[in-house]
C-alpha cells in the first residue's frame, strides 16, 4: 500500500489529473497555444545558436517537454530549448566535432550530449544532490547569463547584416570581421531584420495579447513567398524535412569529448528550471522538490537524446508566457507538444521559406533579455 501511495510523488500528474476541473481546460488550451506561438519560433532560432538545423529546435519541444509534463512537479514550467543551454551546447559541439562540420553533422553529437546531460541529472537525483542548487548564488547566474547574452548577440550580427561570418569565430573575431567587411553588407537583409526587430519590440507594448514572435515569423515567411526574397541576396533557412524525429542511440565514441561540458549543461539546466519552477508556483500548489526535478529533467533529456533533440531545460521567459496566458496545469504543455508535432508534420515546407534575418532578429532580442541591467544595479 505504501508503494501505491508513493506513486503520485514520482508521477505528479496522477496527483492532480484526477482532481482536474472542467473549467481549467479552456485556460490550458489557450495557454498551450499561446506558449506554442512563442516556443516554436524561439526553438528554431535557438537551434541555430547551437549550430544545428532549425528542426532540431522543434524536436526539443517534443519528447523532453512531453516527459516533463508527465513527470515534473511544476504545473507551469515549460521545458524545451533555452538560449543559455543552446550556446553551451554549441560550444561543446564545436569543440568535439570541429568548425568544418555542417549543421547536419552536429545532430548525432547533440543528441548524445542530451543523453549525457540526462544521465548526469538522473544520477544526481539518485544521489539526492538537489540541495546544490541552493549554493549557486544569484550574482553568479546573473553574470553568467549576461556573458552568454553578449556572445549570442555577437554571433547573430552576421545574419542580420547579410555577412558570412566564419564559423567558430570569437566575439572579437566576429566584430573584427564585420568592421573589415562593412562594404559587403546586404541592405535588404538589414531592412528585413529591422522590420522584425520593430515587430518584436513594439507589438508587445501596444498589443500584448498577440504573440510578437509568431507575427514576426509569419511576416518573414509571407514576404519571402510573395517577393522571392532570395533574389535580393536575403538568405533563407532552406529545406526542412517533414516528419517526426526517428529513434537513435547515442554515439558512445563521443562520450570522452562531451562528458565534461555535459556536466556543466546539466547544472545550468537544473538551476534554470528549478528557479523558474519556484518562481511561478502558485499558493496551494505542492512545493517543488529539487531532487524530483532532477529526476524529471534527467528522464526528459534522456528521452530527447534518443529522439534527436539537444539538451533541454525550463526557460524563464517561456514559462512566464505560459503562466501569464493562464495555464492551470501541464495540460497546457501537452497542447504545446501537439502544436509542435503538427508543425513538423505539415508546416515544414512553409517554414523553409523563413529568412535567416528573421531568425537572427529573434535571437538578438532573446540575447538582450539575458543582460539584466537592473540586477547588476541591485548588486
Amino acid at each position: 500500500m505504501r508503494i501505491l501511495s508513493d506513486v503520485p510523488k514520482y508521477l505528479p500528474i496522477l496527483g492532480w489529473l484526477p482532481k482536474y476541473q472542467r473549467g481549467w481546460l479552456r485556460f490550458d488550451l489557450v495557454a498551450g497555444l499561446i506558449a506554442a506561438a512563442v516556443v516554436i519560433p524561439q526553438a528554431m532560432a535557438y537551434a541555430t545558436i547551437a549550430g544545428l538545423p532549425v528542426q532540431v529546435g522543434l524536436y526539443v519541444a517534443l519528447a523532453p517537454m512531453l516527459c516533463y509534463a508527465l513527470l515534473g512537479a511544476s504545473r507551469r514550467l515549460s521545458v524545451s530549448s533555452t538560449s543559455a543551454l543552446s550556446i553551451m551546447a554549441g560550444t561543446a559541439l564545436l569543440a568535439a566535432v570541429g568548425p568544418a562540420a555542417t549543421p547536419g553533422d552536429y545532430v548525432v553529437p547533440a543528441a548524445t550530449l542530451a543523453f549525457l546531460v540526462g544521465s548526469f541529472l538522473l544520477l544526481a537525483s539518485l544521489l539526492r544532490l538537489g540541495f546544490l542548487a541552493d549554493f549557486i548564488s544569484q550574482p553568479v547566474l546573473t553574470g553568467f547569463k549576461a556573458g552568454i547574452g553578449v556572445v549570442i548577440f555577437t554571433s547573430q550580427l552576421g545574419k542580420v547584416l547579410g555577412l558570412s561570418v566564419p564559423s567558430g569565430s570569437s566575439v572579437f573575431e566576429t566584430l573584427r570581421f564585420i568592421l573589415a567587411n562593412l562594404g559587403d553588407i546586404n541592405w535588404p537583409t538589414v531592412m528585413l531584420a529591422a522590420l522584425t526587430l520593430a515587430i518584436l519590440i513594439f507589438l508587445p507594448r501596444f498589443v500584448p495579447r498577440i504573440p510578437a514572435a509568431l507575427v514576426a515569423v509569419a511576416t518573414g515567411i509571407a514576404l519571402s513567398a510573395l517577393f522571392n526574397l532570395s533574389q535580393t541576396g536575403i538568405a533563407l533557412i532552406g529545406e526542412i524535412p517533414t516528419g517526426l524525429p526517428s529513434f537513435s542511440l547515442p554515439d558512445l565514441s563521443l562520450v570522452g569529448a562531451l562528458w565534461l561540458p555535459a556536466m556543466g549543461i546539466a547544472l545550468m539546466s537544473f538551476t534554470e528550471s528549478t528557479a523558474a519552477a519556484r518562481a511561478f508556483r502558485e499558493q496551494g500548489e505542492p512545493v517543488v522538490d529539487a531532487n524530483h526535478e532532477l529526476l524529471a529533467l534527467g528522464i526528459a533529456n534522456i528521452a530527447g537524446g534518443l529522439f534527436q533533440a539537444y539538451p533541454a531545460g525550463g526557460g524563464t521567459s517561456q514559462t512566464a508566457v505560459n503562466a501569464g496566458a493562464g495555464a492551470k496545469t501541464q495540460v497546457a504543455e501537452l497542447v504545446t507538444v501537439a502544436a509542435a508535432t503538427l508543425t513538423l508534420l505539415f508546416l515544414a515546407p512553409l517554414i523553409s521559406l523563413m529568412p535567416e534575418a528573421t531568425l537572427g532578429a529573434l535571437v538578438l532580442v532573446a540575447a538582450v533579455g539575458l543582460v539584466q541591467v537592473g540586477e547588476f544595479r541591485d548588486m
